[in-house]
């Protein structure tokens, strides 16, 4: 029967296959592709969730322990700065008692503190002289007594002869404490000298082991619930414990400076909860999460595990992460991306079948007519047809071709004056885009505090770098940017870039919370995948404070102070490519006089007209000449690079838009 299977009808002939066939070939062919895709995708996906993963629990781990840090480095700056207090006033007994009062008072943190002297070190007060203040938990009352006796025979006490032989302060294994044998705490030691420099006496700054969890975790199990009892499933959770597994702090109180990490981690049949534990104990960071065959599980729970030594203090901060989590977020990224699959595939079949049907027609007919058009002879009559059909459709298309070529010539007459009027409507967009940009300088005459001279030379008509500040309670909001690629696109994506900085700046003063801001607004619907680099500053103009956040831009330049030096940026991904990226927020203390220079890749990547690149190393060496010379105002700092990047180029073409930005902190 032939390629086409054939239906006679009263207008001609027509083939009913040819268009099926391609459809189900096509969908086939796609459904491999796509499957293939998928897989690798799927994969990707997989590897990015878990990386990703790793990242925001060290970052969310790193926060946790400031937190902590914080706390207790209080109570160790607490108790360092109440050293030479007591040991002035060591001849006045007296007045023991008042400063272990005053270090509760003044350190919510602090639940009690005493002085612990060494045996009959005062004849007057006895063998046993400890002067002690805590604070009751109910009423916040310091209450004071002495601690010393038969009966509190703190002189034989392993805490007290381990901290007589120590030169330097140390926290103490977890106790409980000695009036209700309920509250766990934990003391950080310091020895007392005269001026003999002999140890005569121990200050102990107690902290409450229960506070702490309280006030650092969520959903803390008291220990006197018995009618409540911590379920670790499907729950994210920290503890610290101490060198020998103690838990210091706890989602279940019940277990703070009561029991052990490895009494649980002995419970179980496998051994990786206590390798965990084994590493935990012997290194500063890390995150531990098994292997496919052999999963880390703690409690009954397969988790991911991160963890990070606690500054001032021999203690490890852990965050445990269920890999119920994590798998959810694979199983909803799978079972998405299957959805949309499906619905690809199936609006595919229906509008492909559909445009196949109507062009996918036998071509016979228009074949002579059309090898004269193909010779040359675009006068050539074309043949009359009577189907109204795509055969008929290219037929016409023929006409239009001919016709096309007869208006060809005009168009190229056309055509200087067309390309007159672009270059004029350029030098308009030209205009627009400099007036978006500010160009009054000095912008803000009135003020002794700041100085901010810019610059931005387009290599074309149009360009697509981008530079804007503007002072906003007394906070100088800033930004420059490169965005890629040049000419219009590249200036109409500037263009919403520097409008969306000012409407989300307007009521967003965290740099990265801005940048986050713009990266989504322009990673939707941007087809075309187009980005830009990205630079945000806000310098508090009252304390010098500069919060920044860098996506991908090159990092400024520090000038002044007898030093030259590159601002730390973290390294952030550019505008427009992932609408959910995290940035991550810098912060810096200005010096006064300290100019902050920032620039676009059309500085140190400008070429001359041998291709070497003006480069790094001599924009860092004119900076150091002007901080040499004591001058690096804005002004100063932006006309010499421009002169000398100038220099360098000579006549070659510019290839790159060209911005700088200087801003001179004075106060």
């Amino acid at each position: 029967m032939g390629l086409f299977k054939k239906k006679e009808t009263e207008k001609g002939t027509y083939p009913r296959s040819f268009a099926k066939r391609l459809t189900w070939r096509i969908m086939l062919t796609m459904f491999l592709v796509m499957g293939v895709i998928s897989l690798i995708i799927y994969g990707i996906a997989w590897a990015v969730t878990y990386s990703q993963t790793f990242l925001l629990s060290n970052r969310i781990l790193a926060n946790k322990c400031m937190k902590v840090e914080q706390t207790l480095s209080e109570v160790y700056v607490a108790s360092v700065n109440t050293v030479p207090d007591i040991e002035n006033t060591l001849n006045r007994p007296d007045r023991m008692a008042r400063i272990m009062k005053r270090i509760v008072e003044l350190n919510p943190n602090i639940r009690s503190c005493g002085i612990s002297f060494v045996d009959n070190y005062y004849p007057e007060k006895g063998h046993w002289f400890c002067p002690y203040a805590m604070r009751r938990p109910n009423d916040s009352i310091i209450v004071m007594k002495t601690i010393g006796g038969t009966n509190e025979n703190y002189l034989n006490a392993e805490w007290f002869t381990e901290a007589l032989k120590s030169d330097k302060g140390f926290w103490s294994k977890p106790f409980l404490d000695s009036s209700d044998q309920k509250t766990p705490l934990v003391a950080y030691l310091l020895p007392i000298r005269d001026e003999r420099d002999s140890t005569v006496a121990i200050l102990g700054v107690d902290v409450s082991l229960d506070q702490l969890a309280k006030d650092n975790l969520i959903d803390i199990t008291p220990a006197s619930d018995s009618t409540q009892q911590w379920d670790p499933s499907y729950e994210i959770y920290y503890f610290i414990t101490d060198p020998d597994g103690t838990f210091l702090m706890h989602p279940d109180s019940k277990r703070i400076g009561r029991e052990n990490y490895f009494t649980y981690a002995d419970a179980t049949p496998d051994t990786l909860d206590n390798y965990l534990g084994h590493e935990m104990m012997q290194h500063e960071m890390g995150h531990f999460q098994g292997s496919h065959t052999n999963e880390l599980s703690i409690e009954g729970q397969e988790v991911m595990v991160s963890y990070q030594r606690l500054n001032y203090t021999p203690w490890t901060l852990a965050l445990v992460i269920p890999r119920f989590y994590i798998n959810l977020v694979g199983y909803c990224l799978g079972g998405l991306l299957l959805f949309f699959i499906l619905i690809g595939l199936i609006v595919v079949f229906f509008t492909g079948r559909r445009h196949i049907r109507k062009v996918a027609k036998p071509l016979k007919q228009l074949a002579a007519s059309a090898d004269e058009v193909a010779k040359g002879n675009f006068d050539a009559p074309l043949p009359e047809m009577k189907q109204r059909d795509e055969i008929h459709q290219l037929r016409d298309s023929f006409e239009n071709m001919q016709q096309s070529l007869t208006r060809y010539v005009q168009q190229l007459r056309e055509a200087t004056a067309q390309k007159a009027a672009i270059e004029s409507e350029l030098k308009v967009a030209h205009d627009i885009q400099m007036s978006m940009l500010p160009k009054t300088f000095p912008p803000y005459p009135e003020r002794t505090d700041l100085d901010i001279f810019g610059s931005l030379t387009p290599a074309k008509g149009v360009g697509g770098d981008l530079f804007d500040f503007y002072i906003r309670d007394e906070r100088l909001f800033f930004c420059i940017g490169d965005v890629s690629g040049k000419g219009v696109p590249a200036s109409l994506f500037m263009a919403v870039t520097r409008s969306l900085f000012r409407n989300v700046s307007a009521h967003e003063s965290e740099p990265h919370l801005i940048v986050k801001a713009l990266n989504v607004a322009q990673s939707e619907g941007n087809d075309t995948s187009m980005f830009v680099t990205l630079f945000v500053g806000v310098l508090d103009l009252a304390t010098g404070r500069l919060d920044y956040c860098n996506a991908g831009h090159d990092a400024p330049l520090l000038i002044g102070n007898d030093d030259v030096t590159i601002l730390p940026c973290e390294s952030n991904v550019v505008i427009g490519i992932i609408p959910d990226f995290e940035f991550s927020k810098q912060q810096v203390m200005l010096q006064p006089q300290t100019t902050i220079f920032l620039f676009t890749d059309g500085l140190n990547e400008a070429e001359n007209s041998r291709h070497d690149q003006f480069g790094d190393q001599r924009i860092m060496g004119i900076a150091q000449s002007l901080d040499v010379t004591g001058d690096h105002r804005p002004t100063t700092v932006v006309g010499k690079m421009s002169e000398a990047v100038h220099s360098f180029v000579g006549d070659a073409e510019q290839s790159d838009d060209l911005t700088m930005l200087a801003i001179q902190y004075i106060k």
